[in-house]
């Protein structure tokens, strides 16, 4: 090769090495992304003696440089010349996952584990197993920190020597002087155990959980209750009573909340692992604990777990053991209790069956609908169909409806919104008649309201009642009603008037849309406001589509095309632009 040639080859190099001592991060990080394009024109081999060599040794830069320099590198098995080559990128990813920035050493495992599933087990043994070794045993915490999470992939594709090696070493992590390092040992046991032959689950493993769950630091001891349910998943019911169980009381009753707490978030988990027999004894007075718990947090996480865990347990447990402690978490003094409390405890309902629940939870909904806080009266309107569900539309409207009609005028539109959305199922179950008599006049008020949202909701409501009910219903009932607002002084309820039968034209039949709907809405286009006029355009637009019928096509060439024209002459842009669209779909 020639000298010419010679620094032709060389120059991806130098430019590389430019870019990455240049001041601008933009210039550095954009090298880095151009990696692969480097070793293209490099080839395999440069890649493998130069490129790679010369990155393992520049490691020393701004954190968001070295996070893109340990993507790449996760991805770049083919361009050192295929996973016979693979072990070269080893070597700078060990110096990434060592770096002080949490980010990066993650990142730099994740591409190390991806590295591994090309890997032969001969370059497993060779390299990678090195690489462990020297990770967790690393002055820093942070290269011990990493090498936690890179045993799980490596393990079942070593020899049985190794593999007594790579426990001895996972141990001696789990016991590490720095919490840092046993909290990450501890994140990654539950994957490690499912990887691990089940006669060392009991001999070292059920150990090595034990201290961790007694660990001084309760960022340890939280995670070990992850741990646990993996191991339970891989032992007999025998086995794991004798070795696990009062672990699992232990962690219950923990001085530091933040273990309870994920001991209640995961307390259906745990029940199912260890079983309704086993837990049978303790589960009842644990479950208690948690919802008795001192902290809040604690027992909003214990009352989340009421749809799941009550179904593992039978109904006299839930009325004399856990019910009693639900009725004086009514009156709990955190707000997110009681907001929790609403929203789980209509699920009970159908555990305990109708009779039960008139005389135990009855009291309960109806003082969570009186709470001062508005997400708290929210949860129970919202889950009201498991309660309609158990106790029958007689009951409901006897107990819980006068409770929530009188919430319609809440001041909270959240509130109204959620009655607005939960009428529609109430009303499949009263029936038209009852219907008509308690709520049909609620209804129509909602289109009324001050909030925009609401009017909306109101108008979808209207609909679906259509479709429940039919069109005469409409006909007879909501769409006379509607109809009177063509003369209100407010324009807000001309505006409203014209939205909902511009929905409703789809859910009634033609006849109500030539008799009752076109004069009026016709009206209103020599309306003195330019928004109802424009409206009016597009209600004609919207429902052009559905006039398929003889008659309403008629209607459309004789009243509908002449009032667009008309319109479309109109002194508002506003309103030409939209009369002009609609003419256009009118005449299709």
């Amino acid at each position: 090769m020639n000298n010419e040639e010679g620094n032709e080859a060389l120059y991806p190099i130098a430019v590389l090495i430019d870019e990455l001592k240049n001041d601008d991060i933009s210039l550095r990080l954009n090298a880095i992304r151009r990696l692969s394009t480097i070793a293209l024109a490099l080839g395999a081999e440069r890649t493998r003696e130069e490129l790679i060599p010369f990155l393992d040794e520049s490691i020393d830069d701004e954190d968001e440089v070295l996070l893109a320099l340990s993507e790449e590198l996760g991805n770049f098995v083919p361009y050192v010349g295929g996973p016979q080559y693979a072990h070269f990128l080893l070597g700078p990813l060990e110096n990434l996952a060592a770096i002080e920035e949490t980010v990066v050493r993650d990142k730099a495992v994740e591409s190390l584990n991806k590295i591994v599933e090309v890997l032969s087990d001969k370059q497993i043994e060779e390299h990678f197993c090195g690489l462990i070794r020297r990770l967790a045993a690393g002055d820093w915490f942070t290269s011990r920190t990493s090498a936690c999470g890179l045993f799980t992939s490596v393990y079942s594709r070593c020899t049985n020597t190794i593999q007594e090696e790579l426990r001895k070493i996972y141990r001696q992590l789990c016991r590490d002087d720095t919490p840092m390092v046993r909290r990450a040992a501890a994140t990654q046991l539950a994957k490690f155990t499912k990887v691990i032959q089940k006669q060392f689950i009991l001999s070292e493993i059920i150990p090595t959980f034990t201290s961790l769950a007694q660990d001084e630091q309760d960022s340890v001891r939280l995670l070990t209750v992850e741990v646990m349910v993996s191991i339970i998943e891989t032992l007999a019911k025998d086995e794991y009573r004798i070795n696990l169980l009062d672990a699992f009381k232990h962690l219950c009753s923990d001085r530091s909340w933040r273990v309870r707490y994920m001991v209640a978030d995961n307390y259906t988990k745990i029940c199912k692992a260890l079983s309704v027999e086993i837990m049978k004894d303790i589960g009842e007075t644990s479950y208690n604990n948690l919802l008795k718990d001192s902290e809040a947090e604690v027992r909003t996480a214990a009352i989340g777990q009421i749809p799941e865990y009550f179904k593992l347990i039978t109904s006299d447990t839930i009325i004399n053991s856990h019910i009693p402690i639900l009725k004086e978490l009514v009156h709990d003094t955190s707000q997110h209790v009681r907001s929790a409390l609403a929203e789980k405890t209509p699920f009970i309902c159908s555990f305990v069956g109708k009779e039960k629940t008139v005389e135990h939870l009855l009291p309960v909904f109806l003082q969570l609908l009186k709470d001062e806080i508005p997400e708290v009266r929210l949860n129970v309107i919202t889950n009201i169909e498991q309660i309609n569900k158990v106790i029958g539309v007689e009951l409901l409207s006897q107990s819980i409806l006068p409770a929530v009609v009188s919430l319609s005028e809440d001041k909270q539109w959240r509130v109204r919104m959620a009655i607005i959305e939960n009428i529609p199922i109430i009303a499949t179950q009263l029936g038209v008649n009852f219907f008509n008599e308690k709520l049909c006049n609620l209804c129509m008020s909602w289109l009324g309201d001050t909030v925009y949202s609401i009017r909306e909701a109101a108008i979808n409501n209207l609909c679906k009642l259509t479709k429940i009910f039919g069109s005469d219903w409409a006909k007879g009932t909501v769409i006379p009603q509607i109809l009177s607002y063509a003369k209100h002084s407010n324009y807000l309820y001309r505006l409203t008037m014209i939205f909902a039968l511009t929905k409703l034209s789809s859910a009634v039949s033609p006849e109500v849309i030539k008799d009752m709907m076109i004069p009026t809405i016709n009206l209103l286009a020599s309306d003195p406001i330019p928004n109802i006029r424009f409206n009016v355009a597009k209600c004609y637009e919207c429902m052009a589509s559905s006039m398929t019928t003889p008659d309403l096509i008629a209607l459309k060439d004789s009243v509908l095309k002449p009032t667009l024209k008309i319109l479309n002459e109109d002194p508002d842009n506003d309103v030409r632009y939209y009369a002009s669209k609609a003419l256009a779909a009118v005449s299709k």
